[in-house]
């Protein structure tokens, strides 16, 4: 069976937001453990011009739900962008993971050879289904989920390789 666009995302993307509820959860019980205010983790950042850690998972998972959407051909689910704790990033986390689970490998079929457009505030980019995917929406949610584990292995989680990658589940 060929490798489909279904399988380059859907799957990728579930996994690793769950690894993503994980994190959390090491850093609900490190604020515990070391009694300190779990929310000092949430605006944490690990330089000064980069975006919080809330911000971090707040873009991953508008990429990957907002990609999905358009390479699917339906309505990007709209978020308020306003989680203050972390249950309220874990509820963010399972609000994606199951809106993800609603988009089929049908509904991907033939995106490879689709146009995307994908909003910006610097103009509409315009993209081909199959590099829009591989080069812009998955490098992207990446980028941001790493940085979201970064951060919270900077300050002190206890979070490691088996927590990062999905495989170890």
């Amino acid at each position: 069976m060929p490798y489909s666009m279904y399988d380059a995302s859907v799957p990728v993307f579930t996994k690793m937001l769950t690894s993503g509820k994980g994190w959390l959860d090491k850093a609900a019980d490190a604020a515990v453990g070391r009694k300190f205010d779990p929310t000092v983790l949430l605006s944490s950042r690990l330089a000064p011009d980069m975006f919080t850690f809330t911000r971090q998972l707040q873009v991953a998972t508008d990429g990957a739900k907002g990609g999905l959407a358009r390479l699917a051909g339906v309505e990007v689910p709209r978020y308020e962008d306003n989680e203050s704790s972390i249950a309220e990033l874990h509820a963010r986390l399972d609000k994606t993971i199951a809106f993800l689970n609603t988009i089929t490998a049908a509904q991907l079929e033939g995106s490879a050879d689709r146009d995307i457009v994908h909003p910006s505030i610097r103009g509409d980019r315009k993209f081909l289904g199959a590099n829009y995917l591989r080069y812009y929406v998955t490098p992207n949610f990446f980028f941001h989920m790493t940085t979201a584990y970064a951060i919270l292995r900077h300050n002190g989680v206890d979070v490691g390789k088996r927590d990062y990658l999905p495989m170890f589940e």
